[in-house]
């Protein structure tokens, strides 16, 4: 996979998440990407969401980019 097709990944997976989390800013997403810690810490002062939700939401939209 080039980095084109890694980039174009990360967008779609970027739109999914802001589709399903709203509140999401760019930079809360981009904390996915080293710090998933803070992210899904963001998820939960957002949300209210457990760790274990968002990572089974995160997982199946991992799924959904990569079929694309």
């Amino acid at each position: 996979m080039n980095q084109d097709q890694i980039s174009g990944k990360y967008d779609q997976l970027k739109g999914m998440i802001k589709e399903t989390w709203g509140r999401m800013t760019d930079n809360d997403i981009a904390l996915y990407n080293g710090q998933r810690e803070q992210f899904y810490g963001r998820l939960k002062e957002y949300y209210g969401l457990g760790r274990e939700n968002a990572e089974e939401q995160m997982k199946k939209m991992e799924q959904a980019s990569e079929a694309a």
